[in-house]
């Protein structure tokens, strides 16, 4: 299924910045067979818009933290079995060193509770050479959130926590949402 269809069946939650982080996936020149780890699966965006560029995609968050109906939206637009659901703790993954080739955090970063232990195990499980991606919200974006959720986390900016890692940074400011891509090197 194409994207603009995709956005069609899914709607403004899953759309709102599907373009961008498009645009952003396509810069990255990811292998088809690249392994891949989402990290806060929410929704489902991430997960649902990698798989819809025919991307495998295990993503996951913390037992007990799976609040939102991923799977029904997957389904919808034929890419559930290109998604694997896992329980995941951010700051103590149980995968393997040098697992994988790109990692996701799709607007979740500010919700890591201990953000500096899980920044080390995305480099631990990055492959070298491998990409870490965090779309993280802007204050403004926080603001907006706020709207529909007053108590919602503040945002952050992951450099903050990475000063002390070998990572390359490279910066694609959107508006509301900026996209920290790291590179293992």
């Amino acid at each position: 299924m194409n994207l603009d269809k995709a956005l069609e069946i899914l709607g403004e939650e899953i759309s709102r910045n599907a373009a961008f982080i498009g645009e952003v996936i396509e810069t990255l020149n990811l292998k088809k067979n690249a392994k891949i780890l989402d990290i806060g699966t929410g929704r489902g965006t991430m997960a649902i818009l990698l798989a819809l560029k025919g991307y495998h995609v295990i993503t996951g968050e913390p037992e007990g933290d799976d609040w939102a109906d991923w799977r029904t939206s997957a389904r919808k637009v034929g890419v559930e079995d290109l998604i694997k659901f896992r329980y995941l703790n951010a700051e103590e993954l149980t995968v393997l060193n040098a697992e994988f080739d790109a990692i996701f955090v799709y607007v979740s970063f500010h919700h890591i509770n201990d953000k500096i232990s899980a920044l080390k195990e995305f480099f631990r499980v990055a492959k070298q050479d491998g990409i870490i991606v965090i779309f993280e919200l802007t204050p403004d974006g926080i603001k907006e959130v706020r709207k529909a959720f007053p108590s919602h986390a503040e945002a952050v900016d992951p450099r903050a926590y990475s000063k002390n890692l070998p990572l390359t940074l490279e910066i694609v400011e959107h508006g509301n949402i900026n996209a920290y891509i790291y590179k293992k090197s």
